[in-house]
């Protein structure tokens, strides 16, 4: 069971990687004005920086702790850093790589833990029925049906998104009918591979990458356009496929064709005429995800949409800050994923809208768990 979590190797690709990262990083401090967690526990063992230090340390085979360990694990792994960062350091990348490296200090029963928490959420079978205690919503609406077909796309399922938020898939599906594209949804069983990689499970992590890759390539080859991503998480996931393997491997010309017909919903509707669609309400406010606007780098996109129906934006304080979801990290890092999602909601709300929305399901579940008013996925409110 913990051959995959104890594995403490690190490959050649991987250390080359890190090594050209942290020779990229001219120590500035920079990061620090934006890292979610250096502002709030003001540790900079607890910032980029700092985090760059002890993987450095740990990769010159000296002594690292479980101490180390934990500073490792508080990394929400947003990426705002990235974005600041003057001279283009992959922090996200390097981080991963650190993670691999020192997660054979983790303790047995911490192991298990995060070993049965990972599994739970990503095996379908026994997800399903606990979803849907903890469902948002359900379908809201009929299915459309195209009148006739100018495209084909492959839709992303997601691995709890099917489970937890139906509509949001199916308000996709509704609306590229009514703009003449036909969606094939994947199973909910094909992950993308984002939580594995975020949790240390690398090996389980290349498996799904590898069967995506396989089977991608083969619909893109058979006349699909595009691949959609609705959670923002999943699409930068696949989106640095290439950055797994070595340009030499078979998989690398692969994993950049899939990499460059992989779209976020927004990037695929932002190209085509919208005015056959409608907005089901104006006076929102949108949450902007990490994976949206650091991992990505799509900031900005979503409103200029939503302003084509009359949405007019909102300032909203400290958008660059991310809402404390990070995937499995609300679960494993509750007290600062709590605080963060309370400073977010507080200024979300500073202009009183009827509603939040936001690209992820990650954030949409962790921001209505603290939110009196609803919060959806942005597509939603186009299903009209």
């Amino acid at each position: 069971m913990y051959s995959e979590i104890k594995n403490i190797n690190v490959s050649e690709l991987k250390r080359d990687q890190a090594t050209q990262i942290i020779e990229s990083c001219v120590h500035c401090g920079f990061c620090l004005a934006t890292c979610p967690t250096y502002q709030l526990l003001g540790d900079e063992l607890d910032s980029p920086r700092g985090r760059i230090y002890l993987i450095k340390s740990a990769l010159e085979q000296n002594q690292f702790s479980l101490k180390s360990l934990s500073h490792m694990d508080r990394c929400l792994t947003c990426r705002s850093c990235e974005t600041t960062c003057p001279s283009g350091v992959e922090y996200g990348q390097l981080l991963e790589i650190g993670r691999d490296l020192m997660e054979s200090k983790r303790g047995k029963l911490q192991a298990l833990y995060r070993y049965v928490v990972r599994k739970t959420l990503l095996t379908p079978f026994i997800f399903r029925p606990l979803g849907y205690f903890y469902r948002h919503s359900k379908i809201s609406s009929k299915s459309v049906k195209p009148e006739k077909i100018d495209a084909k796309v492959l839709l992303i399922a997601g691995c709890v998104q099917p489970s937890l938020a139906p509509n949001i898939n199916h308000s996709i599906k509704n609306i590229l009918s009514k703009l003449n594209v036909e969606v094939f949804e994947t199973s909910q069983a094909q992950c993308c591979g984002a939580l594995d990689q975020h949790l240390a499970a690398s090996s389980d992590a290349m498996k799904k990458v590898k069967r995506n890759i396989d089977i991608w390539t083969q619909k893109l080859e058979s006349g699909f356009d595009s691949i959609i991503s609705s959670a923002s998480g999943c699409g930068v996931m696949v989106k640095d496929y290439p950055k797994l393997f070595k340009s030499s491997d078979p998989y690398f010309q692969k994993a950049l064709f899939v990499s460059s017909k992989t779209k976020d919903i927004a990037e695929f509707l932002a190209t085509k005429d919208l005015s056959a669609l409608h907005l089901s309400e104006i006076n929102v406010t949108y949450h902007e995800p990490c994976t949206m606007q650091h991992g990505q780098e799509l900031s900005g996109l979503v409103e200029s949409i939503l302003s084509q129906f009359g949405y007019i934006k909102k300032t909203v304080k400290d958008s660059h800050i991310c809402c404390g979801s990070a995937g499995a990290y609300s679960i494993f890092e509750s007290k600062i994923s709590n605080q963060l999602r309370n400073n977010k909601i507080e200024n979300l709300n500073a202009s009183q809208p009827n509603m939040i929305v936001t690209s992820n399901i990650g954030c949409l579940m962790h921001l209505q768990k603290g939110s009196s008013i609803p919060v959806k996925h942005w597509v939603e409110l186009l299903d009209v």
